[in-house]
């Protein structure tokens, strides 16, 4: 069943329209995973940037369908054919140059409903008043500056043999490299930066405001609380962009949307401790002080409470992901359980119109009991898109999942409802999402939402149709750069893909042309092999040679390799070499020649 119809605004003219722009941030390829070589148990990674890109390049192949670049008015005046193809060729040329010139590449028409930017923009943590908002202390910046002395001291400390993590903190879910600064302070440059464009829509560099934006940046934030890294979280995006809007533009009112399949305990715990400080100096006020009033920031989430941070079943963790408070002590915060659904229809009739959309409706009291719509508020999404129905077991292990429609749909009424109550400024900065399925699709149903303002709901059916199953599996080719296999000669001919897959790809090959990969490569720190060499004896000294040796003490290729495979699973099992015996002789095979003659006659 398809999603119930949004309740939207009126479709907007062009001079009104929103823009969505996409912030991508290369340094964050370079927070990297160095404890050991082996890295295929670590989730959050690097290659999740390329997952979401396909999504986003997904996203505009399928929207360049619907929104068709127009072709160049000709002209119809009275000179000659000659004067007239001039004239045309004129204004062919200056079409083709109101392209976006972003730094992106791809070079979208102006009115495309989508901008892509490169960003270089980086915030130095340890100067940043936002980030000193969020994450300093009365006393000095203490976790700023362990933060950087952590980074700085992580490949000093594994060759050492210690962990990189300081004692005390989850060491399963945290890990840095010397370049993890660069990856976060980049993050938080870009998500200020598309910040700025949001609430400045007259620097911006198109014609249409780009009043919503996607940050497609790593580590992700939500977890992490003013001091308190945990579940790849070291600091919290989200809240150093909604501190930086209050200090560079005064905004007074937050809502931030928080969808990740995790509850964001350290976005709830900054919240709470900004909203706890505004209600006192409110009351202040109230008393005749001479304060100023303070950030007021609403935080509603669904999550599974199942899955960290409340799996461990501790009840401080599973009281802050369902508590519910609006107004009393100047707290505003909803949580909602993600369910189990049988259907698509129970998902959207029952679920989704009644308890996830509770999160907008409370956010809609926040906004109305705090002076109601205007130009203090704006709006984030945590977008996380580990709740998909692609995730992958091991992270979604207990059912708690939402079909891909959800981040289209959610997102469409994120839209409206900004639209109603925040000047329809909307900055979504992505979260979890884990598996190369679950990120590419969930970015593209994301994005579809955020672009696709104008839609009308007899569109739903064919935009539930570009995330489908068999084309979400099409993308995933992507996620991973192969080599297209070898086909038999007497192997049917593959179908030729779809139009908006070539796009897809074309514009990747544009927008992600390095595969994902951090510029650091082979400067990056790789630690120490824990695999050791085999004693070597010299020549003439140990066991005498044993039937299959070759003279002198050397090997032949065959017995090189099946030495290799012993030595390697010996390591593997902790064996000595005396526990090892030696290769026996290959078998010589016959040789086979094949001579091809002449066709003899019929």
């Amino acid at each position: 069943m398809d999603p119930p119809t949004s309740t939207v605004p009126a479709p907007p003219t062009r001079a009104d329209r929103a823009v969505a722009t996409v912030f991508l941030q290369d340094a964050c390829l370079e927070h990297q995973y160095i404890r050991t070589r082996d890295s295929s148990h670590i989730f959050e990674r690097p290659q999740r940037l390329r997952a979401v890109k396909i999504g986003v390049c997904a996203a505009i192949s399928h929207l360049e369908e619907i929104h068709p670049v127009p072709a160049p008015a000709k002209g119809t005046g009275t000179g000659t054919s000659e004067d007239q193809d001039l004239a045309d060729s004129l204004v062919e040329a200056v079409e083709k140059l109101k392209l976006d010139s972003d730094s992106s590449g791809l070079s979208l028409p102006n009115d495309f409903p989508i901008k892509v930017v490169q960003s270089s923009a980086k915030v130095d943590i340890l100067h940043s008043p936002a980030v000193k908002y969020i994450h300093g202390d009365v006393d000095g910046d203490v976790y700023l500056e362990k933060l950087v002395s952590w980074a700085r001291e992580s490949a000093k400390n594994i060759e050492s043999g210690q962990s990189e993590i300081p004692e005390g903190l989850p060491q399963g879910d945290l890990y840095m490299c010397p370049t993890s600064v660069d990856a976060i302070q980049g993050a938080l440059g870009t998500v200020c930066e598309a910040v700025d464009a949001v609430l400045e829509p007259s620097k911006a560099r198109s014609p249409d405001p780009p009043r919503r934006a996607f940050v497609a940046v790593r580590p992700p934030g939500h977890h992490c609380g003013e001091d308190t890294p945990c579940g790849f979280c070291f600091v919290n995006n989200v809240a150093v962009g909604a501190a930086h809007a209050h200090l560079k533009h005064g905004v007074m009112r937050v809502v931030i949307l928080d969808i990740d399949l995790h509850h964001g305990n350290g976005t709830q715990s900054i919240a709470w401790q900004i909203n706890e400080e505004t209600y006192r100096v409110k009351l202040e006020a109230e008393a005749g002080a001479p304060v100023k009033p303070g950030l007021q920031v609403y935080y509603g989430s669904v999550h599974d409470v199942l899955s960290f941070p409340c799996e461990d079943g501790k009840l401080d963790m599973i009281q802050a992901a369902s508590v519910s408070i609006h107004g009393p002590h100047g707290q505003h915060v909803e949580n909602v359980h993600l369910e189990p659904f049988e259907s698509e229809e129970q998902f959207w009739d029952v679920l989704y119109r009644g308890a996830y959309s509770r999160l907008l409706r409370k956010a809609e009291d926040f906004i109305q009991n705090t002076g109601g719509p205007a130009d203090d508020v704006v709006v984030f999404i945590s977008a996380g898109f580990d709740a998909s129905e692609h995730e992958t077991p091991s992270m979604s292990r207990h059912g708690r999942k939402v079909p891909t429609a959800f981040f289209y749909r959610f997102t469409q009424d994120v839209c409206a409802f900004a639209d109603q109550w925040a000047r329809g400024r909307v900055v979504s900065v992505l979260e979890g999402g884990y598996n190369d399925r679950a990120l590419l699709s969930g970015a593209l149903a994301h994005l579809a939402g955020l672009a696709d303002g104008e839609r009308i709901s007899e569109r739903d059916e064919s935009r539930h149709a570009w995330w489908s199953v068999e084309n979400v599996e099409m993308l995933e080719r992507l996620a991973k750069k192969r080599r297209r296999p070898k086909t038999s000669l007497g192997a049917p001919p593959d179908a030729p893909p779809p139009a908006w897959f070539d796009r897809t790809a074309a514009l990747l090959a544009r927008l992600d042309p390095a595969g994902a990969e951090p510029s650091s490569g082979r400067n990056a720190f790789i630690p120490p092999s824990t695999r050791t060499l085999r004693e070597r004896r010299p020549v003439g000294q140990g066991p005498s040679t044993k039937p299959g040796a070759s003279p002198r003490g050397k090997k032949t290729a065959a017995q090189s390799r099946a030495a290799g495979v012993v030595a390697s699973a010996s390591s593997d099992s902790g064996s000595t070499e005396s526990e090892v015996s030696p290769p026996t002789a290959t078998k010589k095979l016959p040789r086979v020649i094949l001579k091809v003659g002449p066709r003899p006659e019929a």
